[in-house]
């Protein structure tokens, strides 16, 4: 039987799948890797941790099921999106790479908005201007490290460079491609003007393809390293936004979801992509090639959380369930490293509000998890104000916990539909991509079958009612909070 390897290079680790030709789940390998804070609103990450995470967990995969590498019709691939890798004549990366929760390029995200036109962007690229982006980390890195630039001879995303060490090929997908300020969504090719306006050399971005695309072969260099048969075709896939959508079973416009990652969102899947008047939310290309992606993100959401039990140690399920809504008077504010959507402020920072000597550790748990479930809800508003949505399904890791799904629910008070995969939807995404382009699923509607709801979370309408209290106090606390961290004039 025909399998596809699937692999999701995440921001904590590289989460390996195996699907049959049936889509079931056959196995899975995580290969955790670090990530980088060298100075604050910065993030950074070594992606050779990322190829070298690909080797171990394909090796893994393979010597735990024993299955063949020549069973093995396609691999393919979902990555962290909206990062840099500077990739030199040789295909070794010049710097770490700077990866989507870095916001150091402030200056540069007014430069675009002063030579594109901040509407411009926002109508062709589906993006606001933002330092979030992949255009602003360009600029700041031609102008600061102007050397480095010079010598790049391609820009690549995560998922991007491990597809070049498989294959030797400097390509991208359309979905990677939007989250760059760069890529026309109407005519997905890339904005020329804008590149010109910039100043920016179009020869160092990579070439566009569909997520479908069969863009290389397995070298037999990248054989010896992986454990993989040379001559595999490679499929490109998606940006893990893009992939999400289909992983969900969101890959009609009927479904939407929300991701409960190290980063957090909510989307769905539309014709068209949406544009709201206030620019909170923005729109990915899809991994299919007719299809978008409208949604609101969130920077720190599992981040946040992995934080907090760094900071001060794990707490059990039942002690957090245990502490009552709204943490008797205790707020989040999830701001760790900036914020996107709905603020747009990469100067947001995290703070908890009403910390009194009677609250525990189980309390700072539960304060997060519930300003988690706020910022979503500001997201969840926004895509609302233009498109009604009555349900998500949630997926990601933190769908795991059960208090954090009855948090969530009661927040938005709308039904969460709980999937079979959760930390694996955005790698069935993404095989569900790599198994269309070589045959072996007939097409997309194999997502949907597969993504089965085995329970729902309905909210609580008491809850409910108190969490809009504590919401309105949430978003009075950011705006209180904003001038202390605000840039000196």
């Amino acid at each position: 039987m025909p399998f596809v390897l699937a692999h999701d290079l995440g921001t904590t680790g590289n989460k390996a799948n195996l699907f049959d030709a049936e889509g079931r789940l056959v196995a899975s390998h995580l290969e955790p890797y670090p990530v980088a804070y060298p100075h604050a609103g910065w993030a950074e990450q070594d992606p050779d941790d990322w190829w070298r995470a690909v080797c171990r967990s394909t090796q893994a995969l393979l010597t735990h099921t024993g299955i063949s590498p020549s069973m093995i019709a396609a691999v393919t691939f979902s990555g962290q999106m909206m990062g840099v890798v500077a990739l030199s004549e040789a295909g070794v990366p010049l710097r770490p790479a700077i990866i989507w929760a870095d916001q150091r390029a402030t200056e540069e995200a007014t430069l675009i908005a002063e030579r594109c036109g901040v509407e411009a962007v926002y109508q062709r690229t589906g993006h606001r201007v933002s330092p979030a982006y992949i255009a602003a980390k360009l600029l700041w890195l031609k102008r600061n490290q102007p050397e480095l630039y010079a010598q790049t001879r391609c820009f690549l995303t995560a998922k991007d460079y491990a597809a070049f060490k498989l294959t030797g090929a400097l390509v991208t997908d359309y979905s990677d491609a939007s989250g760059t300020n760069l890529f026309d969504l109407h005519t997905r090719t890339w904005c020329a003007d804008f590149i010109e306006h910039l100043e920016l050399d179009p020869a160092r971005l990579p070439a566009l393809h569909a997520s479908t695309d069969v863009i290389g072969e397995v070298t037999p260099d990248a054989a010896k390293a992986t454990g993989l048969q040379a001559g595999t075709p490679v499929v490109i896939g998606g940006g893990d936004g893009a992939c999400a959508a289909v992983g969900a079973g969101a890959v009609d416009g009927d479904e939407a979801y929300c991701v409960l990652g190290t980063s957090a969102w909510i989307s769905f899947t539309s014709p068209t992509p949406l544009i709201d008047p206030q620019q909170r939310t923005f729109t990915f290309h899809a991994l299919q090639a007719d299809r978008y992606v409208p949604m609101g993100t969130m920077q720190s959401a599992g981040g946040a959380r992995d934080w907090l039990v760094r900071t001060i140690g794990e707490v059990s399920e039942e002690a957090i369930a245990a502490t009552p809504p709204g943490c008797n008077g205790l707020l989040f504010l999830p701001y760790l490293i900036g914020e996107r959507s709905p603020w747009w402020n990469p100067h947001a920072r995290a703070a908890f509000l009403g910390l009194t000597m009677s609250h525990d550790a189980a309390a700072m748990h539960r304060a997060l998890l519930e300003g988690v479930a706020f910022n979503l809800r500001l997201i969840f508003e926004a895509l609302c104000a233009q498109v009604p949505l009555r349900a998500l399904r949630l997926i990601g890791g933190g769908a795991r916990s059960p208090v954090w799904r009855r948090i969530l629910a009661d927040v938005l008070g709308v039904p969460l539909h709980i999937p079979t995969l959760l930390a694996e939807a955005t790698s069935w995404g993404a095989a569900v991509a790599g198994g269309v382009a070589v045959g072996l699923y007939p097409d997309w509607s194999v997502a949907r079958a597969q993504t089965r709801v085995v329970e729902i979370v309905e909210p609580s309408p008491q809850q409910t009612a108190r969490y809009d209290e504590i919401f309105a106090r949430f978003q009075q606390a950011y705006h209180a909070t904003v001038p202390l961290h605000a840039p000196a004039a």
